[in-house]
Order: structure tokens, then sequence, then C-alpha cells
């Protein structure tokens, strides 16, 4: 009995839109095979899976990954800010401003 394909998703998501496309692909198949097979690339030649980190329902994965039934294969944009950064900058203003919050940390309330 042949080998029978695997049914996954492979999502993009951009600010305003996202594209999730289901499709079949043969066991043994990789993340990087399912993404080049589902067209997105052509659709988004932004993407860069040289540079762009990719994974599974949120958790970060190489290329060479096999995928399984019923997984979602994602390829995640390049975030324009450091998180870590962002939440020091939006700390730094509550404080600036006074507030509680911002000075929960210092040990003043």
């Amino acid at each position: 009995m042949p080998d029978e394909a695997i049914r996954i998703q492979v999502c993009y998501a951009q600010r305003d839109t996202q594209t999730l496309l289901a499709m079949n692909v043969p066991p043994g198949a990789t993340i990087e095979q399912a993404i080049r097979c589902s067209g997105v690339l052509e659709r988004h030649p932004e993407i860069n899976l040289e540079q762009q980190r990719v994974g599974i329902f949120g958790q970060l994965k190489p290329l060479d990954t096999p995928v399984q039934a019923g997984d979602r294969v994602e390829i995640y944009r390049p975030l324009k800010a450091d998180p870590k950064e962002a939440r020091q900058r939006r700390v730094a203003k509550k404080r600036a401003e006074g507030s509680r919050e911002g000075n929960k940390w210092q040990g003043r309330r």
C-alpha cells in the first residue's frame, strides 16, 4: 500500500492580512519542502527563508524538520523592535509621567 499524503497548513501573517494555505504533502516532507510546494513564496516574494524564522504552532523549528499530519507551518516576520527594549521604553515613559506603575519596580509605591 503506498504512503498516503498528509494534510498540513502553511501560514504567513502580515500586519493586515493572513495567508493560510491547506495542502497535502508526502510523508517525510520537511518544513522547507512544504513552504516551497505551498506557493506562499510566489504570493509573498518578500519572504526570505534564509533570514526569517519558521516554526510549527508557535514553536521555532529548523527548516529540515519533518512535518506531521495536522501541523500548521508558520513563517515569522522579522521583529520591528526588540521586545525587551520596547518594554524598557514603555516603563521609562510611565516613570517620566510619574505613574505608580512606572515606579513599582524601583521599590516606590
